[in-house]
């Protein structure tokens, strides 16, 4: 099992960027695909960004390809979420998931999820 914790949200102004961290415990974490996600009041949960178990693939929604990173440092059990040019359609809170494969996380199929972290852009 894998336990994640985010933290990095803020209140930003649009154009601003943020970096957001998702630190997991466990001794297995390089062995997890990773992603993150964000829910909008009154929307449903959306995929963001995901990143394979070694880094060396990642993948991105429309809505923030060219804008966000996603990265991982599997010394720290940590995944990050570089967010860069922000708008206020942004706002949302921010999860971090693990899984055991891609699909599984861009799917949204895991039991395996952070308790959030609030971003908050401004105009």
């Amino acid at each position: 099992q894998v336990q994640l914790v985010e933290s990095g949200g803020g209140l930003v102004r649009a154009g601003g960027s943020l970096r957001l961290s998702c630190a997991a415990s466990g001794r297995t974490f390089s062995s997890y695909a990773m992603g993150w996600f964000r829910q909008a009041p009154g929307k449903e949960r959306e995929f963001g960004a995901a990143i394979s178990w070694s880094g060396g693939s990642t993948y991105y929604a429309d809505s923030v390809k060219g804008r966000f990173t996603i990265s991982r440092d599997n010394a720290k059990n940590t995944v990050y979420l570089q967010m860069n040019s922000l708008q206020p359609e942004d706002t949302a809170v921010y999860y971090c998931a693990a899984g055991n494969t891609i699909v599984v996380v861009t799917s949204q199929d895991t039991d395996y999820w952070g308790q959030g972290t609030q971003v908050t852009v401004s105009s």
